[in-house]
């Protein structure tokens, strides 16, 4: 009981004071609730819930991700921006990819920060570190392209790599520029920022709607994004849209300017809108002070905002910055308090995953939170159910924390029926009926039926199909359900035999000869897959994007990756030393993916799928062709004088190479700074070439 007790507590407790294992349980419940309501938020613009829970929940996994860097998860939300392109949209891809931010939500949070460009680029303590301050607005990113002067195209975030094609529909807003001012057009010349809707033009739209019965709008975002997001542009048209440009993708140093302040002088010159409350701050103090500034304000702008963004304002730092998997490190947004708001909670329903973990969300009478109608909030677990207590029947208070569901804070326990009992977690799958077991020291209950419980199954195969993964058009969740249901697909390979189905799936409901032939060209079209995604695809714990490309950076085909897996079963074997190395790939990563390959039934899917498709090896970028050290395995040791360590790494990686955190035989470079340590030493007698700072400069051009 004292360890129920203990990992039920692990939900509210500082993420500094987590064990491992609460840890591990909390990202685990994290990703799930985030991946759901992120589709709903970004690829259909119908969110349950408000940005405070989702914020809050992001921000609470990206800390305990920080401080365990090895428990990250195959289905990580640190690896993802937005959601992937809807059907009935073109796609574009970005040529420069459309990130995402991370948050702050404290004054703690802003100043570490500032702390880290700070320690990032070695500044001395005397010298500021200057950002432009600009507020957050509440609506829909867009990409817009120029060439020659003329505006191109222009495309939604979608994943942050690849967008929806909404050119039609931008060239009906009045704040989009047909061609820009000024002369001497620069070649290409591409601007990101934001459309929204004002407050004032929203109400009139809704009272319309309304009047005319048709469906409300929640909100001034989930409107102007609706809109946007439209077939027909003459319907974006007839909407009251706003476009403020903030940032640049793809453009020459001239279009840039030399510093983030400037480059919005550009853009205005250029006949693009800014947001003319934007203001230089120089320092952690003066970012803070327009923060509140802002804040106080909030309720009388004319249009939404939830946060205010901090940009370094000087060019060449954000160039050394850099970005992570999916933000940019020279830039964060501080979002304001979340919200709250008290309802009845109706129902307690149980969900299972693909892992089979039992998780309990809750059913709610909806309630308006911030603008968004919530009907459902995550319950996490069956301690946190018994920690606070709650049950069916009760009044609850809401929080607001994100993009994602709700959180439960408290029970109002004075509105509690008299005739209450408390909740009792279920120890059977609701789905299967196998027994739901909790091993010693786990938060979570699992359904012990395996590939039998269909639950499992259908989540496993959605992963598999999923935007990121294989990418099937056609193969949404209600086929895959349907599909598995009716015996014509039980495996992954299975896909990729549905062929031999045709005529069947012609006579189903809802099914003719062109759908079902779409489907089949959907299904050809991803038998070659380059290796990242086909690992990603495969569901292993822990393995997100970014781990997949990592490690399908380091071992370059399915077969070596393979081969290499299978012999680490061997704990003293060198492939074991050789996974271990990999900068990123902890003990409880290392541990899940053998511990996959352990499993006689994986390698049988495995075989399966190889008979299927073609796995492409892993190919560097093309902006990596004339990298030196593209595909090299370099590792970093001792203080370096002319960068920081993390900067040397970023700068690695950049270029294409693998960065490792120990020597092995199959590291190519070790770069030495002041007091090397063992890692020279066992250099020397692996016969690994060693370079000193300039030496390894040189190699790179930098």
């Amino acid at each position: 009981m004292k360890q129920a007790k203990s990992d039920a507590a692990a939900k509210t407790k500082p993420v500094e004071k987590l064990t491992k294992s609460e840890a591990k349980k909390a990202l685990a419940e994290l990703a799930a609730e985030i991946a759901h309501h992120s589709e709903l938020y970004h690829q259909k613009d119908a969110p349950e819930i408000s940005d405070a829970a989702y914020d809050a929940l992001v921000q609470r996994n990206q800390a305990i991700e920080a401080r365990f860097p090895e428990l990250k998860r195959a289905d990580s939300p640190s690896e993802k921006v937005g959601a992937p392109v809807a059907a009935g949209f073109a796609k574009i891809r970005h040529s420069r990819p459309m990130l995402s931010l991370d948050n702050a939500f404290a004054e703690e949070d802003v100043r570490d920060f500032f702390a880290r460009v700070r320690r990032f680029l070695g500044l001395p303590a005397e010298e500021a570190v200057a950002v432009m301050a600009e507020p957050k607005i509440d609506g829909l990113s867009a990409s817009l392209r120029y060439e020659d002067g003329k505006f191109l195209q222009g495309a939604t975030r979608g994943d942050g790599a690849v967008g929806e094609d909404i050119t039609a529909n931008l060239k009906t807003m009045h704040d989009v520029p047909k061609s820009l001012k000024g002369g001497n057009p620069p070649k290409v010349f591409e601007v990101r920022g934001e459309v929204y809707m004002r407050r004032s033009e929203f109400i009139t739209m809704n009272e319309r709607r309304q009047e005319a019965g048709e469906p409300l709008f929640a909100n001034p975002r989930n409107a102007a994004a609706g809109s946007v997001r439209q077939l027909d542009p003459s319907i974006t048209a007839s909407r009251p849209l706003h476009f403020f440009a903030y940032s640049p993708g793809e453009m020459d140093e001239v279009g840039l300017g030399r510093s983030q302040s400037e480059f919005l002088k550009k853009l205005e010159a250029r006949g693009f809108a800014v947001n003319p409350l934007a203001r230089l701050c120089r320092g952690v103090e003066e970012a803070l002070a327009f923060y509140a500034e802002i804040q106080s304000q909030r309720a009388e702008l004319p249009y939404d905002i939830d946060g205010v963004v901090y940009k370094v304002d000087r060019r060449d730092w954000q160039e050394r910055l850099g970005m992570v998997s999916r933000a940019p490190r020279w830039a964060i947004a501080h979002k304001f308090p979340a919200e709250q708001a008290e309802t009845l909670l109706r129902d307690i329903r149980i969900q299972v995953g693909r892992t089979g973990t039992l998780t309990p969300v809750a059913e709610l009478e909806p309630v308006t939170v911030g603008g968004v109608v919530v009907s459902r909030a995550t319950l996490h677990n069956e301690d946190e159910i018994a920690r606070k207590d709650v049950r069916i029947g009760d009044r609850v208070l809401l929080q607001r924390a994100g993009d994602v569901i709700p959180q439960i804070l408290a029970v109002v326990e004075k509105a509690r029926p008299k005739n209450s009992k408390p909740y009792k977690f279920p120890d059977h799958c609701p789905v299967c009926g196998s027994l739901a077991i909790r091993e010693p020291g786990e938060v979570a209950r699992r359904c012990t039926g395996g590939l039998i419980c269909a639950a499992q199954a259908a989540e496993r195969l959605r992963h598999f199909v999923s935007r990121n993964a294989f990418d099937i058009e056609g193969m949404g969740d209600k086929h895959v359900t349907a599909f598995l249901e009716d015996k014509l697909v039980k495996s992954p390979a299975d896909i990729f035999r549905l062929k031999r189905h045709r005529a069947e799936l012609k006579e189903r409901e809802g099914w003719g000869k062109q759908s079902v032939a779409k489907l089949m060209g959907a299904i050809e079209a991803r038998r070659k897959i380059p290796l990242d995604r086909f690992i990603y695809a495969l569901g292993i714990p822990q393995i997100g994007e970014a781990t997949a490309r990592l490690l399908a950076r380091n071992y370059g085909s399915l077969a070596r990756w393979r081969k290499a897996m299978q012999e680490a079963e061997d704990p003293k074997s060198p492939a074991v030393q050789e996974l271990d190395s990999i900068e990123g790939i902890g003990p409880s990563v290392a541990a899940d993916i053998i511990g996959f390959f352990a499993e006689p039934h994986n390698l049988s899917i495995l075989d399966d799928l190889e008979g299927e498709v073609t796995v492409e090896d892993f190919a560097a970028p093309a902006a990596h062709a004339h990298s030196k050290v593209a595909g090299k395995t370099v590792v970093f040791t001792g203080t370096l004088e002319k960068m920081t360590r993390h900067e040397a790494k970023a700068r690695a990686e950049a270029l294409g190479a693998k960065v490792a955190g120990s020597v092995s035989k199959n590291t190519d470079y070790l770069v030495v700074g002041a007091d090397p340590g063992s890692k020279a030493r066992k250099a020397a007698e692996l016969g690994v070439t060693v370079l000193d700072e300039d030496s390894w400069l040189k190699l790179i051009g930098g």
